[in-house]
């Protein structure tokens, strides 16, 4: 047999082995895809997936370096690799990443980490990178095919982890929804729906809780005996955990206030009570006050919340003798408690430090111009018409600036004992 005749007979024969080595190739590639597709709608973890991609590229396209970085969280990690240390890893590779626009295998020469890999593979959805993969150590035989097949497994893999982020947040978002939900309708139980008016005092409130839910918080009890007992005060965090701590502190309050004739061992009993609920982990500012309508006589406590205004005779006078917080100590270091002898009609305003917080466009804040003039100039006026005066002087004076935390705002007008009788 002659050379010609043997190449004639040879060379189809190659062709044939090529062909052959191509198609089990594709017909790997479309397994390997089945197989991720399948395991997508399965709701594999994000875990397995990454392992399946790992495991693919290694076993059966030959990779012998890989990194493949991934968001969590905002943070770009590793979140699988071949024949690399993950521990190797640049801390700022995500600002490092960001150069990487489209596929490419001229990886900077002057970043050690990059030199380990031959090409990197951004995945992108319009201008948001999803991956990036690098790849090192590919067989040079089906080199394009082998890397256009990875190019797609990796889109497939980066879109349908971020899928499950974007799931995972959506979640969240309506488990929070459900939860502000839920504590808006706890507050909404808790605050009272109706304020005492009777001939000798009238309570009423402002209150505009932030988003919905906030910390603060109100009540009364009227005793038996004519006096009433009062409170405003202001729980540190939002949401349900807030309004469980308000909840556990209404009914602390309710089950403590007729026991205690002292206003400060009544305020030790509900310090203990918030200690023992919290942990010291979260505490109220509360300002209480109890007031006998036979000796007109006005007793409180003020427990690191801001200072209520007391209008009286042309005057205004601060509220601010108590102590500390609640919650925060298992004994309170100390309590001082005040008393007033009210002496003709007067108006109390207490408030929480969101109103002392609110500021116009200027920037001001309110409580650098809500001044005594104010109070004095509307004491006349029964509690409910002063807080709707307020209510103005606030919204003029805030006008298209949002409120930054919670509102409230609990008046109470103290009338003659002539006026009364």
């Amino acid at each position: 047999m002659s050379m010609s005749t043997s190449l004639e007979h040879t060379r189809p024969y190659g062709t044939l082995s090529q062909l052959e080595r191509e198609l089990n190739l594709k017909q790997l590639q479309i397994n390997r895809l089945l197989d991720i597709t399948q395991a997508i709608n399965n709701n594999v973890s994000a875990q397995g997936l990454f392992d399946m991609y790992r495991s693919f590229l290694s076993w059966e396209m030959g990779v012998r370096k890989m990194a493949l970085f991934s968001r969590q969280q905002e943070v770009w990690k590793c979140t699988s690799w071949i024949g690399i240390d993950p521990a190797e890893v640049p801390a700022d590779i995500g600002q490092r990443l960001a150069r990487f626009k489209r596929l490419t295998n001229h990886l900077p020469e002057d970043e050690p980490f990059f030199r380990a890999f031959d090409l990197v593979i951004p995945v992108y959805h319009k201008q948001t990178p999803l991956a990036f993969v690098f790849i090192g150590g590919l067989d040079e035989e089906d080199l394009f095919s082998k890397v256009q097949f990875i190019t797609t497994i990796t889109n497939i893999i980066a879109v349908a982890i971020e899928n499950k982020r974007l799931f995972k947040r959506q979640l969240e978002q309506e488990r929070l929804k459900q939860e502000m939900k839920l504590a808006a309708e706890m507050q909404r139980m808790l605050v009272p729906g109706r304020l005492p008016a009777t001939p000798h005092y009238q309570l009423a409130s402002i209150y505009q809780p932030h988003l919905g839910v906030g910390g603060d918080y109100f009540d009364f009890i009227e005793l038996d005996d004519g006096r009433i007992v009062f409170c405003i005060g202001d729980i540190t965090g939002k949401g349900l955990a807030a309004a469980l701590l308000m909840a556990s502190f209404q009914g602390t309050f309710h089950s403590l206030v007729g026991l205690y004739d002292s206003l400060s061992e009544l305020v030790h009993a509900l310090n203990a009570a918030v200690v023992r609920t919290t942990g010291g982990e979260r505490f109220i500012t509360l300002f209480l006050a109890r007031y006998d309508v036979r000796t007109r006589t006005l007793e409180y406590i003020n427990a690191g919340h801001a200072a209520p205004l007391l209008a009286m005779k042309g005057e205004v006078m601060r509220l601010d003798k108590g102590g500390t917080f609640l919650g925060s100590f298992a004994e309170l270091p100390f309590i001082e408690e005040g008393r007033v002898q009210l002496d003709g009609e007067a108006l109390l305003v207490s408030f929480t430090d969101g109103f002392s917080d609110l500021r116009n466009a200027a920037g001001e804040f309110l409580d650098d111009v809500f001044k005594p003039d104010f109070l004095l100039a509307h004491m006349h006026l029964d509690a409910e018409a002063f807080n709707q005066a307020l209510l103005g002087h606030i919204q003029q004076f805030a006008t298209g600036q949002a409120w930054p935390d919670d509102f409230t705002v609990l008046t109470c007008k103290f009338f003659k004992k002539e006026q009364a009788e």
